[in-house]
C-alpha cells in the first residue's frame, strides 16, 4: 500500500513558470491532509482522494493569480509525478521527492 505522508519538495512546471512548493501530507485513520507551501502562500488540500499510487486535491490559490488548481499525481517510493490544471488552461507537469516521511 503506498504511503503519501511526509513532506514533498515539488517543482510545478506551471503556465507562470517553474514554481517550487513544499506539500505537507498527512495519513490518520483513512484519511487523507495536506498543506502546500511557497513564499506566497500556505493553502489547505481539498476534496483529497488516494486511490493505490494515485492522489488527486484541488488547491485554491490567489497567488500569482487567484484560481482552482486540480491536482492528479502518482507516488513510487519517495517519487511524485503528475500534474496540475488551472481551469480550462493545459495541465502543467510536476515532480518531486519526499524530504521526511511523517
Amino acid at each position: 500500500m503506498t504511503t503519501f505522508a511526509g513532506s514533498w519538495d515539488v517543482i510545478n512546471d506551471a503556465l507562470v513558470g517553474k514554481m517550487a512548493v513544499v506539500f505537507d501530507i498527512t495519513e490518520q485513520d483513512g484519511e487523507i491532509h495536506g498543506i502546500a507551501r511557497s513564499d506566497a502562500e500556505t493553502v489547505d488540500f481539498l476534496d483529497v482522494v488516494g486511490e493505490g499510487s494515485r492522489l488527486t486535491w484541488t488547491l485554491k490559490v490567489t497567488t500569482p493569480m487567484r484560481v482552482t488548481l486540480k491536482f492528479d499525481v502518482d507516488v513510487d517510493g519517495d517519487t511524485m509525478t503528475g500534474t496540475s490544471r488551472a481551469g480550462p488552461f493545459l495541465a502543467s507537469t510536476l515532480h518531486g521527492s519526499r524530504s521526511s516521511e511523517r
